[in-house]
């Protein structure tokens, strides 16, 4: 897995640290959620939460998860999305 930045920070109630990271892994880019700088298993993108509580719609991460508002949730996909399409181009170039 090679870190390529950070998509979003937020410190939660807890006072932990939640990292949102744009990685490169198997060939393509990810999302990785780092709690306190470590990296959490999960997916790879945000997940809809089902039932959404109150502004928490989505979620990443496993044991610890981590709650994501929509707009949090629509930066790392798009941050993914565009990294992969830009990636998908340059091969087609190649």
């Amino acid at each position: 897995m090679i870190f390529k930045r950070n998509i979003l920070t937020k410190i939660l109630s807890n006072g932990m640290r939640a990292d949102f990271a744009l990685v490169f892994d198997e060939g393509e880019f990810k999302a990785v959620l780092y709690m306190n700088g470590r990296p959490v298993p999960g997916p790879s993108l945000p997940e809809t939460l089902t039932p959404p509580k109150g502004e928490t719609t989505y979620w990443m991460g496993n044991k610890p998860g981590v709650g994501l508002t929509d707009d949090e949730a629509d930066k790392i996909i798009n941050a993914v999305r565009m990294e992969n399409s830009a990636a998908e181009h340059r091969r087609k170039l190649q």
